[in-house]
């Protein structure tokens, strides 16, 4: 997400009040464009074969139709209209069912340069009688006409062609009707015969590419006149359903921040909350190692939410879901209580089935239609195929929708080595609460790291799984117990904030780590915020100078700034002896 994405989002162009739009039914995609395609003038949508062309204009007119009292005619240069009716069936349009309740005409125009010699001038009067009759036949105020490339390979003349073509854009302006014309992707123009010169309202590219094996279909708008849109690719799903885009949400700064709170499921974890549980539509990260329990932790927050009639949603990566419920049960859990009465949903996918960009689709066309009150997602290190840079901006973009749409959601994290505290994908900083466990020498810990705008237990609690469920806010007695109060007050949560991968970024980087593990080793929690990726944190923990390290635990808050290359200034600042470890 861009600064400039931001801006248009928000602020919308002043002739854009002027500027009439036709929703499209596309989910996502009217809310890139500012509530759909424009009124009453033409829009060119491009793409190579099996890019979604015609399922574009199919659900454009679908919804027309049934949704806005505007019926249509879809002309078809390239498709029989009995092979459209059965593909589009597939996606959940009858449109057999929309031309018997005159809703929608289709005609097919069969064009071969073969059958017919060209003799000397001609004109395409005929296709606009054609169209003509279908518009008036059902009062049409949409019209598609797919795909254009073949009403120009139809003719030997590409000049009278290019100019009845105009001519047939004037027209449909004259007669008001909202067009969606399709085209096959050039080599190296937008459309194969550049008819976009001729269309200057709208312009949108769809597009399916294969990286590593994974497909992943994309759609940018190129030019909307006269308004404001998003200007980056979007990723998109074709499924039974129709067509669902996913937009780039814009951080929204004020949205409401309930007070109300929600029960984590464990009473001792609730206790440790101010004896409330997390706040309802806030993001909580719980990572720790493998066998550590988070997902025996998010668990009990599903099923404290089933429990007081909330619709759950769980995304999980690595165990099917009928593993996760086997599992579960094992510590008195029964999740498929909730499955049967439909108040849960367990959606499963291998991490290398489909690009990161598919996933999150999917995971924001479950949720909008299933509207739950609570996710979790585990765990989001699965989402590391894609690389970690991409993986983040992914979970980031997930936590913000989540939060914008008030849902409390459960993240799930590996951590990244046992002597460390900092997770797989660094995405912390961006949570509300942070919860880390751990697993070592036969016990269990959980701590709180940070819980915003609570108060909060700071020392680490003895934590154990039986046969009833997770225990846990009891601190192990006598010298373990000791050991352990010593430690937590030991903890150092350290945040070092660079600007992208700038040298002194990666000094600072390098010499915080080393310094880290020469004299913290198992006892800090390191977070890398690059504030190119996430610019409103400069100014929610006011950070003027980079790189900047900021001692959060032990307290009070503390904070050096430069590339950390002096270790004696580096130790003196945070308070560590040299050697203490």
């Amino acid at each position: 997400m861009t600064l400039t994405d931001n801006y248009l989002l928000k602020v919308r162009n002043p002739v854009e009040r002027f500027i009439q739009k036709a929703s499209t039914g596309l989910i996502g995609l009217d809310e890139l464009t500012g509530g759909g395609l424009p009124r009453k003038r033409s829009t060119l949508v491009c793409g190579g074969a099996g890019s979604g062309k015609t399922l574009f204009a199919t659900s454009f007119l679908a919804h027309g139709a049934l949704d806005q009292n505007e019926p249509g005619v879809f002309m078809s240069f390239d498709e029989r209209i009995r092979d459209l009716d059965v593909n589009s069936l597939s996606l959940g349009y009858d449109l057999a069912d929309l031309r018997n309740r005159k809703l929608l005409a289709m005609d097919f125009i069969h064009l071969d340069r073969n059958e017919a010699g060209e003799t000397g001038a001609f004109d395409l009067e005929g296709l606009f009688i054609r169209l003509d009759v279908a518009v008036r036949s059902v009062g049409a105020k949409r019209v598609v006409l797919d795909t254009i490339d073949t009403l120009f390979a139809g003719f030997p003349n590409e000049a009278i062609v290019r100019s009845e073509f105009r001519r047939l854009l004037d027209w449909l302006r004259d007669n008001e009707l909202t067009t969606v014309i399709t085209a096959e992707r050039g080599e190296r123009s937008l459309s194969r015969y550049g008819v976009e010169e001729y269309i200057s309202d709208c312009v949108i590219l769809l597009d399916h590419r294969v990286m590593g094996e994974v497909s992943t279909r994309r759609l940018r708008i190129v030019k909307y006149r006269g308004s404001a849109h998003g200007n980056n690719e979007y990723p998109f799903l074709i499924g039974h359903d129709g067509m669902f885009v996913l937009p780039v949400r814009p951080h929204r700064l004020g949205r409401e921040a309930p007070d109300e709170r929600v029960s984590t499921g464990v009473p001792g974890l609730d206790r440790m909350l101010e004896g409330a549980g997390y706040f309802k539509g806030s993001s909580v990260l719980v990572s720790g190692d493998s066998g550590s329990g988070r997902t025996a932790l998010a668990a009990h927050f599903l099923d404290s939410a089933c429990a007081r009639g909330e619709r759950c949603l769980y995304f999980g990566f690595d165990e099917s879901p009928k593993q996760l419920i086997r599992n579960m049960r094992s510590i008195g859990i029964d999740l498929q209580t909730w499955i049967d009465r439909g108040q849960l949903r367990c959606c499963f996918a291998r991490p290398t089935e489909q690009s990161l960009e598919t996933h999150l689709a999917a995971m924001h066309r479950e949720v909008r239609g299933f509207e739950p009150v609570a996710v979790v997602v585990d765990p989001l290190s699965a989402l590391l195929m894609g690389g970690r840079r991409q993986a983040r901006i992914m979970a980031l973009r997930m936590a913000d929708y989540l939060k914008s749409a008030g849902i409390t959601a459960l993240f799930l994290d590996n951590r990244s080595d046992v002597g460390a505290s900092h997770t797989d994908l660094g995405v912390s900083s961006s949570m509300d609460t942070w919860i880390v466990l751990e697993a070592t020498g036969g016990q269990r810990r959980l701590q709180i790291v940070k819980s915003r705008g609570m108060k909060h237990a700071l020392e680490a609690q003895f934590m154990e799984i039986t046969a009833s469920g997770i225990r846990c806010g009891i601190a192990p007695t006598g010298e373990v117990a000791q050991e352990h109060v010593q430690e937590a007050e030991e903890h150092y949560q350290l945040h070092l904030y660079v600007a992208g991968q700038s040298d002194r970024s990666l000094r600072a980087i390098t010499n915080l780590k080393r310094i880290c593990e020469e004299h913290l080793s198992g006892r800090y929690t390191m977070e890398i915020v690059d504030l190119l990726e996430q610019p409103h944190l400069a100014v929610d923990h006011q950070i003027m100078a980079l790189p900047t390290l900021v001692r959060r635990l032990p307290p009070p808050i503390k904070k050096i700034i430069g590339d950390l290359s002096d270790d004696e200034r580096v130790l003196a600042g945070l308070d560590i002896c040299p050697g203490s470890d």
